[in-house]
C-alpha cells in the first residue's frame, strides 16, 4: 500500500528536500505541499492524504491549530509533527490537539520514513525517552493546585484493571512492558489498550497518555 503523504512546513527547502529523499523510497508518495496551517487544512481536505507531516511554527495558522481541524474533520489523516522538540515547547499542544506523533528533524531520515509508515497503519509514535519529557514539560506549565482537565466520569467508565493499564501507558510502557509488570500475556495487553482507546474516544495511544496525565493518574515524577 503506498502512503500518500502532504507535507507541511513553511520552509521550502525542508519540504523540497523531504520530497526528493522520499521519492527514493517506495510506497511514500508526496501528494502535496503546503507553506501554511491554513494551506494544509485546505489540502488535506482536497488531496485526503494518509499522513500530513506537519511543522508547528508557520505563519498565520500554526501547526497546532491545523492539526486540531484536520483531526477534527471528516478525513482520516493522521498527523505527524515534524519539529525540534528541546527548542519547541509546543509539542505537547500538537498532540493535544490529535497529532499521532512526532520526529525531530534532525532524527536520522530512515527513522522519519519509519515514523511515517507507523502513524499511517493507525500506529501512534513517540520518540524515544519523550513521554515523561511531555508530561514534565506541561505540568511546569500548571501550578500544582491547577484541576485536571479530564471529567471524572470518564474515568468512572473504565475497570480497576483498565486504570492500570492507562497508568502504564501514561508512564510510556510499551504493551510487553505492561504485560511484565501485570503478569498477564501481550495480547492481553493489546486487548486493554484497545477497549481503552473505545471507553476513552482516543485516537491513538499518545492520546491516551495525556489522558492518563490530565485523568491525574500519572505525574512527572510517578
Amino acid at each position: 500500500m503506498t502512503v500518500r503523504i502532504l507535507l507541511a512546513d513553511d520552509q521550502p527547502l525542508v519540504r523540497s528536500g523531504l520530497r526528493v529523499l522520499m521519492a527514493d523510497h517506495p510506497g511514500l508518495e508526496v501528494v502535496g505541499e503546503a507553506a501554511t496551517g491554513l494551506e494544509a487544512v485546505r489540502l488535506t481536505g482536497e488531496l485526503l492524504p494518509d499522513v500530513v507531516v506537519m511543522d508547528i511554527r508557520m505563519p498565520g495558522m500554526d501547526g497546532i491549530e491545523a492539526t486540531r481541524r484536520i483531526t477534527a474533520g471528516p478525513t482520516t489523516a493522521r498527523v505527524l509533527v515534524l519539529t525540534t522538540f528541546d527548542e519547541d515547547e509546543h509539542v505537547y499542544g500538537a498532540l493535544r490537539a490529535g497529532a499521532s506523533g512526532f520526529v525531530v528533524k534532525d532524527m536520522a531520515l530512515d527513522d522519519i520514513l519509519a515514523a511515517i509508515r507507523v502513524v499511517a497503519a493507525g500506529d501512534a509514535l513517540l520518540a524515544p525517552g519523550v513521554t515523561r519529557r511531555l508530561i514534565a514539560d506541561f505540568a511546569a506549565e500548571r501550578s500544582e493546585a491547577a484541576a485536571p482537565r479530564l471529567p471524572p466520569a470518564a474515568i468512572e467508565r473504565i475497570t480497576e484493571r483498565e486504570r492500570e493499564v492507562l497508568t502504564l501507558v501514561g508512564r510510556g510502557r510499551s504493551n510487553s512492558e505492561i504485560a511484565q509488570d501485570l503478569f498477564i500475556t501481550v495480547a492481553t495487553a493489546k486487548s486493554h489498550v484497545s477497549r481503552l482507546l473505545t471507553k476513552l474516544g482516543a485516537r491513538d495511544r499518545v492520546q491516551l497518555v495525556i489522558t492518563a496525565y490530565e485523568a491525574g493518574l500519572v505525574s512527572p515524577w510517578s
